[in-house]
């Protein structure tokens, strides 16, 4: 049957082209808070500290990888020795992918691979979905094996270094997404389908989301009654069934009409809308304008991102 988060990470194309090796010494603290980047650190030696904005903070250890959401300001600091409150390090760029943080005079204490994910879909509450508000990964063997492969390629001069390290980067970050399900998830696709009943329901809903779903089948499908898969949709996913089917094919639909594939009755008949006007009236109220306009309006804005 149809994997859930296959087919969104498929949609979601994550790619890590953005690396860098930060290695630090002494006392030392870095800020960010740019808007609509996800960053991600893969501690390679040492320890440092991640204070996410609204969280506990959090002590990152050597192999320790952490995923920081969009739009979270966050900083990572020295735990031993501290810098003096309100006090920032300005990182300083050595090489090309190499930047060292604090006193250079000291040896470096601690290293990192850091830098920020990027995703070809462009569609927010689809990555709010996947994303749980913070995600931090250790003690995971099959993780461990593949992290080791980062910080060696990371570290190393070889041939195509670049391309290698974005690749593996990119099963890093997949890893993450299947690592952070769960019941200690924030509520979303990845705590759904740790659940034994919702996953069953959520994989046919994805396998075929053209047909005319109710409550009621989904229910009968992962052996509920319907009340009780209801509640528990809602608790577990954080949405009711069919605000969840209709954002699901809205997300499909908003792939298809950003490639071109296909008219808008092909389009709206593959999503289980019975005609092109159908499909016209479910899409606009969802999306806030219609296919026809937000087709021309992302492939203007393609065109214009397009490198001369």
């Amino acid at each position: 049957m149809t994997d859930p988060l296959t087919q969104i990470v498929t949609l979601l194309r994550p790619g890590a082209p953005y690396a860098k090796v930060a290695s630090a010494s002494g006392a030392w603290r870095v800020r960010r808070e740019e808007d609509g980047i996800v960053f991600y650190n893969l501690t390679l030696a040492g320890r440092a500290l991640l204070e996410v904005d609204g969280r506990p903070p959090v002590l990152l250890e050597e192999g320790d990888f952490a995923l920081i959401p969009a739009a979270r300001g966050f900083t990572i600091s020295s735990p031993d020795p501290v810098l003096p409150k309100g006090q920032f390090t300005e990182p300083v760029l050595l090489a090309p992918g190499q930047v060292r943080i604090g006193d250079p005079g000291l040896p470096v204490t601690t290293q990192q691979l850091v830098g920020h994910c990027t995703f070809a879909a462009r569609d927010a509450a689809l990555l709010l979905t996947l994303l749980p508000d913070l995600v931090v990964i250790r003690g995971e063997a099959r993780l461990a094996t593949l992290i080791q492969l980062v910080a060696d390629e990371a570290r190393a001069t070889r041939p195509g270094r670049e391309v290698v390290l974005e690749r593996l980067l990119e099963v890093l970050l997949i890893e993450a997404f299947r690592a952070s399900g769960g019941i200690a998830a924030p509520p979303g696709l990845l705590r759904g389908l740790g659940d034994p009943h919702l996953s069953i329901a959520l994989r046919a809903l994805h396998a075929d989301p053209a047909r005319p779903w109710t409550v009621a089948e989904l229910a009968r499908a992962a052996g509920l009654s319907r009340s009780a898969f209801f509640a528990r949709f809602e608790r577990e996913i954080g949405r009711a069934p069919m605000a969840y089917l209709t954002g699901w094919r809205m997300s499909l639909a908003k792939d298809r009409l950003r490639r071109g594939d296909g008219s808008l009755a092909e389009i709206g008949a593959a999503l289980g809308y019975g005609s092109a006007s159908a499909f016209n009236t479910a899409f606009a109220r969802e999306v806030g304008q219609p296919p026809g306009q937000y087709a021309l309006s992302t492939a203007r804005r393609a065109s214009e991102e397009a490198p001369v």
